[in-house]
């Protein structure tokens, strides 16, 4: 496995990029055995992923990714978890809110795919 934590920011970027701009467009980074806990809500499938990102109840948003850390995930495989923390500007909302993500990330060739996306939102106590 190359670089692991440029690997990370490789995905990071395409992935919240393509978010950020077409939410639709990002399928072809989960397989059928993909599965996504969106604020504690699970769904599985990359039809069904995608479905659950584009019915987000916004219009625009953009991510500021604040920190990456990656690390191996298999000692046989080159996959790796990636955690990620950040900022959120929804619509036109001039306060961000925090945000966690975590992608498991499986090789496919000679990219990686999506095989579990946990997201949260951190609220403060």
């Amino acid at each position: 496995m190359g670089d692991i934590n440029a690997i990370a920011k490789q995905f990071t970027d395409f992935y919240y990029t393509t978010f950020d701009t077409d939410r639709s467009s990002l399928g072809s980074l989960y397989r059928e055995a993909s599965m996504l806990s969106w604020e504690g809500q699970p769904v599985q499938s990359s039809a069904k992923i995608v479905e659950k990102l584009i019915t987000l109840p916004f219009a625009k948003v953009q991510h500021k990714v604040l920190t990456i850390d990656a690390q191996p995930s298999s000692p046989t495989v080159a996959s790796l978890i990636c955690s990620v923390t950040g900022l959120l500007l929804v619509d036109d909302s001039p306060n961000p809110l925090q945000f966690s993500q975590i992608f498991h990330l499986i090789p496919d060739g000679q990219s990686y795919y999506v095989y579990n996306d946990i997201f949260r939102l951190n609220y403060g106590a």
